[in-house]
């Protein structure tokens, strides 16, 4: 199946997203068929923050034509964050579109994962992972939303980690697991570039390697959307 994503937001996301993707195909001796078309990520900020789902929608409306004009089958956001406006989105799409959110639920129930603490964006925090997790219980450090989501929407920006950032993320880990959670789960893609390569007392599950999983199955052909044989 040829894979449709829709990257630049931000650029390090779209990086990582390429990379993962392109191992784990080599992982199943399968040849990746993908097209990467560009979003603005300081539209996106703007939009996510005013709660412009039906705008950034079409948007991606018109980034998703072009997957298909490309030849791509289906279509996938490069950002947790960036699924605020995705049953908007699902409306319009000229392509089904491979929910990130979605396939973590299944993630967590099969690990025996209760509880989750999250980091990402603003909204992802507030609002719990869009409200979509239903067998699994999310918490967000309240009193550190703002602080922390901007040190997500800096870092996503600017495409590196400062060593500041870096601490205050590692240290929120922490006081998730400290009020119950049993996993730290990496709701904002940029995140790999606090958490890349770094040893924490507690479990880190990353949102994107979970994307990236059913992304391969479905361009190795092991699985299938409902519609496309």
């Amino acid at each position: 199946m040829h894979i449709g994503l829709i990257g630049g937001i931000g650029p390090a996301a779209t990086v990582v997203y390429y990379q993962r993707l392109c191992a784990a195909m080599a992982a199943r001796g399968a040849v990746l068929d993908l097209t990467i078309v560009q979003a603005d990520i300081h539209e996106l900020i703007r939009n996510n923050l005013a709660d412009k789902r039906e705008e950034q929608a079409v948007v991606y409306a018109r980034l998703i034509d072009r997957l298909k004009a490309a030849g791509a089958d289906c279509a996938a956001i490069t950002s947790l964050g960036g699924h605020f406006c995705f049953d908007e989105t699902v409306a319009r799409s000229s392509l089904p579109l491979v929910s990130a959110v979605e396939p973590l639920d299944d993630f967590f129930a099969a690990e025996g994962i209760g509880c989750v603490g999250l980091l990402g964006t603003r909204v992802v925090m507030r609002t719990r992972l869009y409200g979509q997790l239903r067998r699994t219980r999310a918490i967000a450090l309240e009193d550190q939303i703002e602080s922390l989501g901007q040190c997500y929407q800096d870092m996503a920006v600017a495409g590196v980690c400062s060593p500041a950032d870096r601490a205050a993320f590692l240290k929120a880990g922490q006081q998730l697991v400290d009020q119950g959670a049993q996993a730290v789960v990496l709701a904002g893609t940029d995140l790999n570039l606090a958490f890349d390569g770094q040893e924490t007392p507690y479990r880190v599950i990353d949102a994107l390697d979970v994307h990236v999983a059913l992304l391969a199955d479905l361009a190795s052909g092991s699985r299938t959307l409902p519609g496309i044989g």
